[in-house]
């Protein structure tokens, strides 16, 4: 799930230095919700794993 939002964080880059703005704009938007997707499956995962121990 990092993995995607670091791939769309990266394309979101490269089409703002190419002056793409509504590409950037979309690609930054789908790297943000895949990265607080990210972080809340970690933060359960973690919370998971502490109150197995």
């Amino acid at each position: 799930m990092l993995y995607y939002a670091v791939v769309f964080f990266v394309i979101a880059l490269i089409a703002a230095v190419l002056g793409f703005g509504g590409i950037a704009a979309g690609a930054a938007g789908i790297a943000k919700i895949l990265f607080v997707v990210f972080i809340v499956l970690a933060v359960v995962t973690f919370l998971l794993n502490a109150l197995r121990l």
